[in-house]
């Protein structure tokens, strides 16, 4: 990989200051990730699944009998299918399946639980469409991985079939933000720094206990989970977050697969038009999802 690659990534973050307020930072989030265009062979089609606002992508010869539920990323309080069309549509053709990526509540708006009733709903509705259990895999980037494991737990715990496998990109899982990479890392990472989440987690969780297991699944119990590849940048302060989730999830017997990606940041795989390991980042996620786990 040419530094270059991640130096122009790096570039369009930090070319100018951060937005104030939920409707700009929303859509700078849209402009910035969807910097790119949509991604060329890939096709999207407008939807609704359970009342929510969703998209299907498809590439030529998806496996239409299969699914990844993919949950963006964007703190729970940003973010949105527009921002996400590259990774959700780019894994969902590396894996040969189609994605149905969510347009799950927003907070402050809508404070912890909604997000999670959304993802629920979702899924439940896909079951009903027909869709069998190990058909459906779940996914996301940041908060949408931290999301995605929370929606296992809850499946799990509520005896509801669980999905075949999930990819967790960059993986926000712990809200209360203890990971030593926050510190360690804040310098090199141009996105993600501890006074910005703050904010989100005092947006999302409201009234609710960061340490709450469906907040921060970090301390949840993780057993009886099925298989989960996590993906993670080494410039990230979010390191420790993907690092302590995979040993977690590996102790309490989950098939588990840990990719640290050398100088990446956080979900770089939106930017995959323009990096190369963005594309290999994805290409790999896309041959997990494509055998299960297996």
């Amino acid at each position: 990989m040419s530094m270059a690659e991640i130096d122009s990534v790096r570039a369009l973050l930090t070319g100018r200051p951060r937005p104030v307020g939920w409707t700009q930072r929303r859509a700078r989030m849209e402009e910035v990730c969807a910097a790119d265009g949509i991604p060329p062979g890939i096709t999207f089609t407008p939807a609704e699944i359970a009342g929510i606002p969703a998209e299907w992508s498809a590439a030529p010869g998806s496996d239409a009998s299969r699914v990844l539920l993919f949950l963006h990323g964007g703190g729970y309080c940003s973010g949105s299918i527009v921002s996400h069309r590259t990774m959700a549509g780019g894994v969902g053709k590396a894996a040969g399946i189609r994605t149905l990526a969510l347009g799950f509540r927003l907070a402050p708006e809508n404070p912890f639980p909604a997000a999670l009733d959304d993802a629920r709903a979702a899924f439940e509705a896909l079951l009903a469409q027909g869709f069998a259990p190990q058909d459906i895999a779940v996914g996301g980037d940041s908060a949408g991985g931290g999301l995605s494991l929370a929606l296992m737990v809850s499946l799990r715990d509520a005896g509801r079939p669980l999905p075949g496998c999930a990819w967790l990109a960059s993986p926000w899982v712990d809200l209360a933000m203890t990971g030593a990479t926050m510190e360690t890392k804040d310098a090199v990472d141009p996105l993600i720094h501890r006074g910005y989440l703050e904010e989100l987690a005092g947006a999302y969780c409201g009234g609710a206990d960061r340490a709450d297991p469906l907040v921060s699944p970090l301390h949840a119990d993780l057993r009886g989970l099925p298989p989960v590849l996590v993906q993670v940048g080494s410039a990230e302060t979010l390191l420790d977050d993907a690092v302590r989730i995979a040993g977690r999830l590996g102790a309490a017997d989950v098939p588990v697969r840990l990719e640290v990606w050398p100088h990446m940041i956080h979900a770089w795989m939106l930017w995959s038009a323009r990096l190369t390991d963005g594309r290999r980042a994805l290409a790999s996620a896309g041959a997990f999802l494509r055998g299960r786990g297996v």
